[in-house]
């Protein structure tokens, strides 16, 4: 009974060291059999199983080392075909792999960054367009529609879209209470080409009644008539720009400017007006 277990603990590590050169020669006649069926798969346009092969042949390196060029054409292929199917998230997720992966060329980082400005320039297109949340979705892929520190491209296009749209809001504001060089100057900060279009209506509102303002103006000093207590309107225009030009609000720029020329501000009627 003494010799049986000395001898059992042997029969365990012959067990066990079989069971090992097993599993490795098992490994190794797997990855002797996978650059064969990656290569096949690859001829005959399997894509997905090539990419399978692929990644079970990288798992692998360590027996051997190899790294066929067949597993970077597959995930080549693969890319474009999911660039060509409207899936640019899995696509540039897979030429990312291949683009650091040492079957990638220097090709397959230009064509990342293509497919990359490709993105952006579409998400441009739209934003200009007045689409937004479509904007958004282009950049996601590539997780440029927003970070933490908010330093994402979309992150900058929101930030331009809310300007403009407080600006149309102001302006329709101040249109409302009839303060008419306020309302124009919060329309000449819009800059965006799809807020210019939509408030549109708004500036013809607005650059009739300046007119109307200056024609009165005008028609004063040919008469002779001004009333001495009327503060010029083009005097007190090029105050209130100088004011904002600080960094002050339309009000307060109007207001300021007012006092500057030596008036006060008048409630009269609906308008409000600068008179000394």
């Amino acid at each position: 009974m003494a010799i049986r277990r000395h001898r059992l603990p042997r029969f365990w590590l012959a067990l066990t060291l079989g069971l090992v050169a097993t599993g490795v020669g098992g490994a190794w006649w797997w990855e002797s059999q996978l650059p064969r069926r990656l290569e096949q798969a690859a001829r005959d346009g399997r894509l997905d199983a090539c990419i399978r092969y692929s990644d079970q042949l990288a798992s692998l390196r360590w027996l051997s080392g190899r790294y066929p060029e067949d597993q970077g054409r597959c995930r080549r292929a693969k890319a474009e075909q999911l660039w060509q199917q409207q899936k640019p998230e899995e696509a540039l997720k897979l030429q990312l792999l291949l683009a650091n992966s040492g079957a990638g060329t220097e090709a397959d980082r230009q064509q990342l960054l293509a497919w990359q400005q490709g993105l952006k320039d579409r998400a441009l297109t739209r934003f200009q367009q007045g689409d937004l949340e479509g904007a958004l979705a282009l950049l996601k892929p590539m997780g440029e529609d927003q970070r933490p520190d908010g330093s994402a491209l979309g992150d900058n296009l929101r930030e331009f879209w809310a300007r403009n749209e407080l600006q149309q809001q102001r302006a329709t504001k101040l249109v409302a209470e009839k303060r008419w060089w306020e309302a124009l100057e919060a329309l000449n900060r819009i800059d965006h080409p799809w807020w210019t279009t939509a408030t549109a209506p708004l500036r013809q509102q607005v650059d009739q009644a300046v007119a109307g303002l200056k024609s009165k103006e005008q028609e004063h000093h040919s008469h002779g008539e001004q009333p001495i207590d009327s503060v010029p309107i083009a005097s007190l225009n090029a105050a209130v720009q100088r004011q904002l030009a600080t960094g002050v609000d339309e009000w307060t720029a109007f207001t300021k400017a007012c006092d500057e020329l030596g008036g006060r501000v008048v409630e009269s009627g609906p308008e409000t007006t600068c008179r000394r």
